[in-house]
């Protein structure tokens, strides 16, 4: 895949399928995703569903395929972090270090700007020393987008019979204003430029 042949979308609640190929590799084989079992088509096209009503869902297109994906969530419910967002990105296995992640990141940034959102959070799994299931590439992919390290939980999630930490990172891609304007949902601002 070469990144002019990459097109980003948004995702929808049909792409499900197509969404778990990809996402069932790091399910199954990585410590990347604290989850155990790959959801079923039905409940990860509504957590798709979920997402679109008020945050980006966005997926990654080459040759016709889907080869990645990224989206943001709530940081927290109550009102107050309203500006905050935790941030997600996957790609294909087969596709990765090609630009796939870094093209989705951008576009959702773009996409949480015009909403709005100020602080980009992003939970990552941390190895204390990397294995078969787990490196520190993560980390450092969002270190090269402008995140930064916030903090360590360690020894909080158990896969594979092993123990691995958990880091937040963040990113503030706004003015932090004492009366900020309220985050519009993703519906209300999207326009195609945003991907491009």
């Amino acid at each position: 895949m070469a990144l002019e042949d990459l097109t980003i979308r948004p995702a929808a609640p049909e792409d499900a399928a197509a969404l778990l190929a990809v996402y069932a590799h790091y399910v199954e084989k990585t410590a990347v995703t604290f989850e155990y079992d790959v959801p079923a088509p039905e409940d990860f096209a509504g957590r798709v569903a979920r997402t679109l009503a008020r945050y980006p869902y966005l997926a990654a297109e080459s040759g016709g395929e889907l080869v990645g994906y990224a989206y943001a969530g709530s940081f927290k419910e109550r009102p107050a972090y309203d500006w905050a967002v935790e941030t997600t990105v996957y790609v294909r296995e087969d596709q990765r270090r090609r630009g796939a992640g870094r093209a989705l990141y951008e576009a959702l940034e773009r996409c949480l700007a015009a909403q709005g959102v100020l602080n980009l959070n992003a939970c990552i799994a941390c190895p204390e020393r990397e294995d078969e299931y787990l490196t520190r590439d993560s980390v450092d992919f969002h270190s090269r987008l402008g995140y930064r390290l916030v903090g360590e939980f360690h020894g909080c999630g158990c896969k594979f019979g092993r123990w691995y930490n958990m880091v937040w990172m963040e990113k503030h891609i706004g003015e932090h204003l004492p009366d900020p304007p309220p985050v519009r949902p993703f519906p209300e601002v999207f326009r195609p430029e945003l991907l491009r």
